[in-house]
């Protein structure tokens, strides 16, 4: 059995989506549990739902797909920076985001102490035009294409 936990965490919207078999099981935006509109961080509570609904613990999750990838669109972000020459408080920000996703084992970790997460973390961007919808919009041909590109 395959099972993937879907994560955006770190900007608005953070949620988690729970795949079995390149199926979706669960899906949740953070916000939903703590009350917060457009909630950004990491969703523990949405993670522990869709665990909950597979009926699995962390400990059996093979994979996590992290929403980013550090490495992409280096061009682009450099390009934008020399353009815009963003705030410093923007950059700041950006950097503090990107230190708290290279450190999702311990979030997981911190979140579920009592359960060791031993699979491997993926972090996965989509190209323009190949995003994969989590929620109501999405389709099962699209996520069990995106559960595919994993393995």
């Amino acid at each position: 059995m395959s099972l993937i936990l879907g994560l955006n965490a770190y900007h608005a919207d953070a949620a988690a989506c729970l795949l079995v078999n390149g199926r979706l099981v669960a899906a949740a935006e953070e916000e939903r549990f703590r009350r917060i509109k457009h909630w950004a961080g990491f969703p523990t509570q949405a993670i522990a739902y869709c665990l909950d609904q597979g009926g699995v613990r962390l400990s059996d999750i093979q994979h996590v797909a992290l929403n980013s990838d550090r490495r992409a669109n280096l061009l682009r972000k450099a390009r934008y920076a020399l353009e815009q020459r963003p705030a410093l408080g923007l950059v700041l920000e950006r950097l503090r985001n990107a230190q708290r996703r290279a450190a999702v084992l311990e979030e997981l970790a911190g979140a579920f102490p009592a359960d060791v997460f031993s699979g491997r973390v993926h972090r996965v961007v989509h190209p323009p035009g190949r995003r994969v919808p989590i929620g109501r919009w999405a389709r099962p041909s699209s996520l069990s294409t995106a559960a595919h590109q994993l393995h």
